[in-house]
């Protein structure tokens, strides 16, 4: 397999682009994608500075890496989340730290979520009641990334959900009908109320495998172990299906998802009806919502202190 702009070995494939690069010049057209997609969507700027969430996987150290090399202002941010099975939140948060320390020192912050609230994620599934595992944890990450990036005064978060992520969240929202969802799935999240953050999705036109290429190409150390508990995430499930389609199908999944955006735009959903809830602010936290005096994770809290006693 030769490179199309060199004749080269090439290192990737991409049927969906009718494209096959080598290492050079796959380097040079990843972080092209990537600032067209930026541009596109209207992102953010280079004047101004953009909160990188990094789990230590190769999607978001893929990313931070990206955004160093297009010259936009970033710093990190990494949620140790207390899962001790495997050493897996510690290991994660060494590759992290090891990665902000091979670019000279880059900006990140990390927030334990053990030592700061006195629980770790795995102690969420003990209290028999409420959210399952996946979704708690993933209402306990957005709630201290916008803290820290309404603290930190920061213009976006930018997270490194790939095509293959969001065409699988689509299918679920598509097959279930889910209008809320899939009116607010798309690459630039608003900041719909001054105490939220804007967040963006700067790698979502890039397949999984090519921010995988991208990362071993690179040389980026991440972690390769999966989270203990996404072993039963419907969301892998949904990929399963989607990469059976594109076996026989080559672009099938980046048509799914690109077409439901272009029809977006066209307005294939209705607006939010005017009677939508007004955000108030937790009594507790402070931080917006929708579900009374306290918000959804300062609820969360409380009934694990509930469980306690």
């Amino acid at each position: 397999m030769k490179c199309d702009q060199c004749g080269g070995v090439a290192v990737i494939g991409m049927p969906q682009h009718r494209l096959h690069l080598c290492a050079e010049h796959f380097l040079a057209w990843v972080p092209r994608m990537v600032e067209r997609t930026i541009r596109r969507y209207q992102m953010f700027t280079h004047d101004e500075c953009v909160l990188v969430a990094v789990s230590g996987g190769k999607d978001s150290l893929s990313l931070w890496e990206i955004l160093i090399e297009l010259g936009y202002q970033t710093e990190g941010l990494y949620i140790n989340l207390g899962i001790a099975h495997e050493d897996y939140s510690d290991v994660s948060q060494r590759h992290v730290e090891a990665f902000a320390a091979r670019h000279g020192g880059l900006p990140l912050r990390i927030v334990d979520v053990r030592r700061e609230y006195g629980r770790g994620i795995p102690d969420l599934g003990k209290t028999g009641r409420g959210r399952r595992m996946c979704s708690a944890c993933g209402l306990v990450k957005r709630h201290i990334m916008n803290r820290v990036a309404r603290e930190g005064g920061y213009a976006a978060i930018a997270t490194g959900h790939n095509l293959d992520d969001e065409a699988a969240v689509l299918l679920q929202n598509t097959l279930h009908w889910q209008g809320s969802y899939l009116r607010r799935q798309a690459p630039v999240l608003p900041a719909s109320h001054p105490g939220l953050a804007r967040k963006v999705k700067p790698l979502c036109h890039l397949y999984e495998r090519e921010t995988a290429a991208y990362a071993l190409v690179k040389e980026i150390s991440f972690v390769e172990l999966e989270c203990p508990y996404s072993v039963r995430a419907t969301t892998i499930f949904y990929k399963e299906l989607l990469n059976r389609l594109e076996r026989h199908s080559r672009g099938a999944k980046q048509q799914f998802y690109l077409s439901f955006l272009k029809a977006r735009e066209e307005g294939l959903f209705a607006p939010e009806p005017e009677s939508a809830p007004e955000l108030g602010e937790c009594r507790a936290c402070g931080q917006p919502t929708t579900a009374g005096e306290l918000c959804a994770f300062c609820r969360l809290w409380q009934a694990m202190e509930e469980h306690d006693d």
